[in-house]
C-alpha cells in the first residue's frame, strides 16, 4: 500500500496540481495514453492516494498535534521552551497565517477532491469486479468523511464539495451550514460502513474497514452533538450512544478488540497493526529504501525532556542518544492537572503513558562500534561533590549507577537500533541476561529502593529529602516542577538544572526492529487515529449527556479495570458507581492524552473556560469565544476572490 502511495504521490507532484483553492491535485490520465480512471487499477491507485495525508502529513508532524492538543487543559509548554507555538498553546497572537492551522486546512482539503473523483468515477469503471469497485468507493467515502470531520471540528461551516474536477472548483466559494456538513459526513460513513469489509481489503492493514466507518460515525455524532444537531428529531447525543453501543455489542462480528491489560496496548511488539486500532496511520517499514524519505515522525522529540541538561549525571548527549532518540526540542509538558489525574498507585496508564525514569545506554550488542560493557564513561559513580550537590546521603558515596539499556546495531539502508534492558542488580555484562521488556520506555512503578539503573527519576509521589537521599538516582518530585499556579517553573529551585525535566509522553517513542530511519529525531511507528477505547469513552460520554450516569460509569469501568494495577483491588480502588461530565472529561484525559483528541473534546463540551482556568491559566487569560473555532487559512483566503465575505472566523 505504501508503494502505491509513493507512486501516486510522485504522479501528483509531476502533474503539479496540488493547490489550496480548487484542489485539483491529481490528473490521473496525464501521460497515461488514456483514461486510467476507467480501470480498476486507476481508480484503486487514486483511492490509495487519498490516504497520503494521514502519515505523510497529519500524524507524522508536530503541526497537527499542536492544533489537536494545544490550547487545552492537559498539555502546555515546558520550562525550556515557554513561548513555543504560543499562538496555539496559549491563544496569544493566533491568526489566519499561524503555520499549523494554516497547513491543517490545506492538508484536510487536499484529498477531498480525489475522494470525490473516486466516488464519482467508480460507477464508470469498465473492468474488474463490481464488489471490489464498491469497496474502493466506500474507502473514499470514509476518508472524505474523516477529512471533513477535521475541517468542521476546527473551522466550522466551511465549504462542502462532493463533486469532482472542475465542477468543484470556484474562486468564490460559499460556506455550507454545520448541519449540511455533518449530514454529509454521516451519510458517507453510513454508506461506507454498509459496503466496507470487516477485514482490510487486500490484506493491507492500514485500509479502512467497517469498524473504521462505524467508529468515526460515533465520533462524528458526538462532535456534532456539541453543535446541538439532531437527525430526524433524534439528538446527536442519542445517535452517538446508539452507535457506540452497537459497536460494543457487535465487537466480535466487527473484529473490534480491547486489550485486557493496558501494558499490551503500548507494548512495542504491538505497535504495527495494533489489535485495538480502528483506524491507523501506518508508518513505512524501516527496512525499505523509501522509509527514510517519506513519512517519518518527529513527534517524540517534542514530548521528551533532555536528561543531558543534567550533564554531570547523564552522560549521553541528545545528538548521540540511540535509546531515547535525539530529544532536543523539549517543548511539551503535561499540566499538573493531567499529572494529578493519575492515581499511579492503582492506574498503570501512568507508567505506560509517561517516561519518568531516565537511564543511560551501552552498545555491548554492537561490537563493531567497539562497544564494551566496561565503558566507564557510562557509569555514574557517586562522589562526595555530586552527593552534596544533589542532596544524597553520605552512605551512597562510591556507589555506582549502571546503564539501563543496550542497543543492538543492525546495519542496513536505514540502520536499526532496537534496545533491551539490563536487569536490575546484574552487572555481568552478559548479553544473554538482557530483558526484552514489553515497553522499554515504561518506568517501573514504584521505584525500587535498590534500583541501580536509572540516573534520574521523576517521582509522582512527593518524597521527603531524606527519602530521596537514600535512592541512587537523582530524585525530583514532579510537584516541585510546577509553581503555585500550576505552570512549569522557569528557574532552578534546587540549585541544579532539574527544573528542565518533566514527565515525557512515551506514546510516540517507538523502539523495535524496523522503526528507525537513520535520523535519531524521527521514527516510523504506526499511529492509531482511533482505537476501541474511544468507543467506550463515547458510549460513556453520550450516556452521561443523555442523563444516565450509572450506564456511563459502566463503560468507563471497563477501561479503568483493564488499567488497574491489581485487578483484585479494582472494586475498592478504581471502580465508580456513577459518572458526571467531569468524570468523563477526566477519563478521556487519562486514556487518550496526546492522541489528537483533547481540543475537539473540550470544544464539544464547551468546557474551555472552566478547564483552562483550572489547568492552563496562561491560556485562560487569552481565550475568548472566537477561539472555539480555528482561523480560516490565510493561504486559502489569499487565493479566492471573496475572502472578505467568506470571513476568517473572527481573526
Amino acid at each position: 500500500m505504501n508503494y502505491k502511495i509513493y507512486t501516486a504521490a510522485l504522479m501528483a507532484v509531476a502533474a503539479g496540481a496540488l493547490t489550496s483553492c480548487d484542489l485539483d491535485e491529481y490528473n490521473p490520465s496525464a501521460g497515461t495514453g488514456g483514461d486510467k480512471l476507467a480501470t480498476v487499477e486507476g481508480i484503486e491507485g487514486l483511492a490509495t492516494y487519498c490516504y497520503e495525508p494521514l502519515y505523510g502529513q497529519l500524524f507524522s508532524s508536530f503541526d497537527y498535534m499542536c492544533v489537536a492538543e494545544g490550547g487545552t487543559d492537559i498539555f502546555f509548554t515546558s520550562a525550556s521552551n515557554p513561548n513555543y507555538a504560543k499562538e496555539l498553546f496559549y491563544y496569544e497572537g493566533l491568526t489566519t497565517n499561524t503555520n499549523a492551522t494554516d497547513k491543517l486546512f490545506g492538508q484536510a482539503y487536499s484529498m477531498i477532491n480525489s475522494c470525490n473523483t473516486v466516488v464519482d468515477r467508480a460507477a464508470s469503471v469498465v473492468d474488474g469486479k463490481a464488489e471490489d469497485i464498491k469497496m474502493i468507493a466506500a474507502e473514499a467515502k470514509c476518508l472524505r468523511a474523516y477529512y471533513y470531520l477535521i475541517l468542521v471540528t476546527n473551522y466550522g461551516n466551511v465549504t462542502l464539495k462532493t463533486a469532482s474536477g472542475s465542477e468543484s472548483s470556484t474562486l468564490s466559494p460559499v460556506r455550507s451550514t454545520l448541519a449540511e456538513i455533518y449530514q454529509q459526513i454521516v451519510t458517507d460513513l453510513k454508506e461506507a460502513a454498509q459496503d466496507l469489509p470487516v477485514e482490510p481489503r487486500n490484506g493491507e492493514y492500514a485500509r479502512v474497514t467497517k469498524k473504521t466507518a462505524l467508529g468515526l460515525l460515533a465520533r462524528a455524532y458526538a462532535q456534532g452533538a456539541g453543535e446541538d444537531l439532531s437527525e430526524n428529531g433524534v439528538s446527536y447525543w442519542k445517535k452517538a450512544q446508539e452507535t457506540a453501543e452497537d459497536i460494543i455489542a457487535r465487537k466480535d462480528e466487527l473484529k473490534v478488540y480491547l486489550y485486557s491489560d493496558i501494558e499490551d496496548l503500548w507494548a512495542q511488539a504491538n505497535n504495527r497493526n495494533n489489535k485495538e486500532a480502528l483506524f491507523i496511520a501506518a508508518g513505512p517499514d524501516g527496512h525499505t529504501p523509501t522509509a527514510g524519505l517519506y513519512g517519518r515522525s518527529n513527534i517524540l522529540t517534542y514530548f521528551y525532556p533532555n536528561p543531558a541538561k543534567l550533564s554531570d549525571i547523564y552522560k549521553t548527549s541528545d545528538k548521540q542518544n540511540y535509546f531515547y532518540g535525539r530529544v532536543n526540542n523539549n517543548v511539551v509538558a503535561p499540566t499538573k492537572y493531567l499529572v494529578d489525574l493519575f492515581d499511579a498507585d492503582n492506574d498503570k496508564r501512568w507508567d505506560n503513558s509517561f517516561t519518568v525514569g531516565f537511564g543511560d545506554e551501552t552498545y555491548l550488542g554492537t561490537p563493531e562500534w567497539g562497544g564494551s560493557y566496561l565503558m566507564k564513561n557510562k557509569f555514574l559513580v557517586w562522589t562526595e561533590a555530586l552527593a552534596a550537590k544533589y542532596g544524597k546521603d553520605a552512605s551512597i558515596v562510591g556507589d555506582t549507577i549502571f546503564p539501563l539499556a543496550d542497543f543492538d546495531w543492525e546495519a542496513g539502508t536505514w540502520n536499526q537500533y532496537p534496545a533491551k534492558l539490563w536487569p536490575k542488580g546484574d552487572h555481568s555484562g552478559d548479553l544473554s541476561h538482557l530483558i526484552a521488556a514489553k515497553n522499554v520506555y515504561a518506568t517501573p512503578y514504584p521505584m525500587d529502593l535498590d534500583e541501580d539503573r536509572y540516573l534520574i527519576y521523576l517521582s509522582k509521589k512527593a518524597m521527603t529529602a531524606e527519602e530521596k537521599s537514600k535512592l541512587l538516582p537523582v530524585v525530583i518530585n514532579i510537584d516541585d516542577l510546577y509553581d503555585e499556579d500550576g505552570a512549569c517553573k522557569q528557574s532552578s529551585f534546587d540549585g541544579t538544572e532539574s527544573y528542565r525535566m518533566f514527565p515525557a509522553l512515551s506514546k510516540y517513542n517507538w523502539n523495535y526492529d524496523g522503526v528507525f530511519t537513520g535520523d535519531l529525531q524521527r521514527k516510523t511507528g504506526d499511529v492509531m487515529i482511533m482505537r476501541t477505547a474511544e468507543v467506550y469513552l463515547i458510549a460513556a460520554e453520550a450516556a452521561q449527556k443523555n442523563g444516565d450516569g450509572n450506564k456511563a460509569a459502566q463503560y468507563l469501568n471497563v477501561l479503568r479495570e483493564r488499567a488497574c494495577r491489581d485487578k483484585a483491588n479494582f472494586e475498592s480502588s478504581m471502580k465508580i458507581a456513577s459518572a458526571s461530565e467531569q468524570d468523563v472529561l477526566d477519563e478521556y484525559a487519562r486514556e487518550l492524552c496526546g492522541e489528537f483528541a483533547r481540543w475537539a473534546l473540550l470544544k464539544r463540551h464547551k468546557a474551555f473556560e472552566g478547564q483552562l482556568a483550572k489547568a492552563n491559566k496562561r491560556a485562560a487569560a487569552s481565550f475568548t469565544a472566537k477561539n472555539y473555532w480555528r482561523p480560516i487559512s490565510y493561504s486559502f483566503l489569499n487565493q479566492i476572490e471573496n475572502a472578505d465575505t467568506y470571513g476568517t472566523n473572527g481573526y
